[in-house]
């Protein structure tokens, strides 16, 4: 389908191991569509982690194509690859990764240093994604002053700051209670509602009960695939 926002055809992923290769992926097909809201269940081992390294160019395939927007990744060198992730993807995990010295507003800002955007323009959007994320007030704090649930908002910010279309976020609310989980999922599904596409690695049901559409993994396979009709 040509609103395919993420294609992959026969994917496979093997590690070598003492014992010989371990297939962690075995010929996975997949698609998702512009503005789809999506979680990948499934448990330890079952190959979740490793689709979702993947799908964000982190890990290369043993077997298997990888169409992202359409441009099959294999194909792309190394600076083409780069430029595909930095204005498709925006990236959200489970530890943050937040820089500890740098103020919030310079770790939001962090990827358009890369992408060589000038001082004062990086500043101007990365303070326009904190008050989005509710932090306006904090630009100038740094991660250790505030809370776990405000970190994650601001990796948040930090993955939108290149205006992706598609965000992936592993686990992202594994380090927060129930109530802080409950918020940042709330998040996910305004900027959904927004028309970014979300895909989100979770093991936990109730997390994953916010997705519009579960797509479940066991032993290196998809075992279901279903709508569920809800949504943030």
């Amino acid at each position: 389908m040509s609103d395919a926002v993420i294609r992959v055809v026969g994917l496979g992923k093997s590690y070598a191991t003492a014992a010989g290769l371990f297939p962690a992926l075995k010929g996975v097909d997949l698609e998702i569509q512009a503005g789809e809201y999506l979680a990948i269940m499934g448990p330890s081992g079952s190959g979740k982690s490793t689709f979702m390294n993947l799908l964000g160019c982190l890990d290369t395939p043993s077997t298997g194509d990888y169409y992202l927007t359409g441009q099959n990744v294999a194909h792309l060198d190394k600076d083409a690859l780069a430029g595909l992730r930095n204005r498709t993807l925006g990236f959200v995990f489970q530890g943050f990764n937040l820089l500890p010295r740098m103020s919030l507003q310079d770790n939001v800002a962090l990827p358009l240093v890369y992408a060589g955007f000038a001082k004062d323009s990086r500043r101007a959007r990365a303070r326009e994604l904190l008050t989005k994320v509710g932090l306006g007030n904090y630009a100038e704090s740094l991660p250790s002053r505030i809370s776990g649930g405000q970190q994650q908002r601001v990796a948040i910010a930090r993955a939108l700051v290149n205006q992706p279309r598609l965000i992936l976020a592993d686990e992202p609310t594994g380090n927060l209670d129930s109530h802080t989980s409950e918020e940042i999922m709330r998040l996910f599904g305004e900027l959904n509602a927004e028309g970014i596409t979300i895909v989100l690695v979770t093991h936990e049901a109730d997390v994953a009960a916010h997705a519009k559409r579960q797509v479940r993994f066991h032993d290196g396979e998809i075992v279901s695939d279903q709508l569920t009709g809800s949504g943030a």
